[in-house]
């Protein structure tokens, strides 16, 4: 039906988009008669001036996503000069944004690209987070970016899974006296080793909730006062010979102990500390 209609996406970034607004659209009107052409990352006015040579020898419309003055101004020119009608997607977003905040836009091209990237690397830390969990596998130790020791119930997994959402892959590792801390520990780089610590009588609170919630009896040897007491000596022990940095989490919430954490990995790897 008609002539053959060819819709241009041009975009400083991947032009997605402009392609959905652009399908959007023409599906509103009864024809399959149409193509869509789709330019993303386009940088400079001679890309543009090339495109829309071809698109004037058509029956073509220009739809465009770009944050850029100058490619935007140099495409409604040219559109005005090849008869070719052109879209500005992004403009009047801009524009009433920029009017209700009373400040202008950063004109970043691919923002949201980089969102994207960005919660795609958060769903990476907390799987990895997840599968090297409570020294499931303690090889996950070399490829962390933070490991976290200490004995049971000093709040290494709800920590752990704290620093995944903010990118961080963790793996912690829980101290026994009977079970050897694993020799991948001593080879880590200590600025990315934590050592959790907690008094025992915290300790033995925390453990005998955990107990009720089980169903089991108080006098196991978890909770035992004495137990505790040799469990923590052990696992200073080892934070000693491993020479991390040791934080006692008795009364920090799980952020506070994660913003000392972030600080440390800031200050000693800086961008690098992922």
């Amino acid at each position: 039906m008609g002539d053959h209609l060819t819709i241009y996406i041009l975009s400083d970034s991947i032009g997605e988009t402009g392609e959905l607004i652009a399908k959007a659209a023409v599906r509103q009107f009864k024809t399959d008669n149409y193509e869509i052409r789709k330019f993303p990352f386009i940088s400079g006015i001679d890309k543009i001036q090339e495109i829309m040579l071809d698109a004037k020898n058509e029956l073509s419309i220009i739809m465009y996503t770009t944050v850029n003055e100058e490619n935007r101004d140099y495409i409604e020119r040219l559109g005005k000069e090849y008869n070719i009608p052109t879209v500005d997607i992004m403009t009047p977003p801009l524009n009433a944004l920029e009017k209700l905040l009373n400040y202008p836009p950063k004109r970043e091209a691919g923002l949201i690209r980089r969102l994207d990237e960005n919660y795609f690397k958060k769903v990476e830390a907390v799987e990895f987070t997840v599968k090297y969990d409570d020294g499931k596998d303690p090889r996950g130790v070399k490829k962390a970016d933070i490991c976290l020791v200490g004995v049971s119930r000093t709040s290494k997994t709800p920590l752990s899974m704290y620093l995944a959402h903010k990118n961080f892959k963790v793996a912690n590792i829980p101290l026994v006296p009977e079970v050897p801390a694993p020799k991948e520990l001593f080879e880590k780089d200590k600025r990315r080793v934590f050592g959790l610590v907690a008094n025992p009588e915290k300790l033995i609170e925390i453990r005998k909730e955990r107990l009720k919630a089980l169903g089991l009896d108080y006098s196991a040897n978890y909770a035992n006062f004495e137990r505790i007491k040799s469990e923590i000596e052990y696992s200073k022990g080892i934070m000693d010979k491993l020479g991390c940095v040791v934080i006692d989490v008795s009364s920090r919430a799980i952020e506070e102990t994660a913003t000392i954490i972030i600080e440390h990995m800031a200050k000693n790897f800086g961008s690098n500390m992922f």
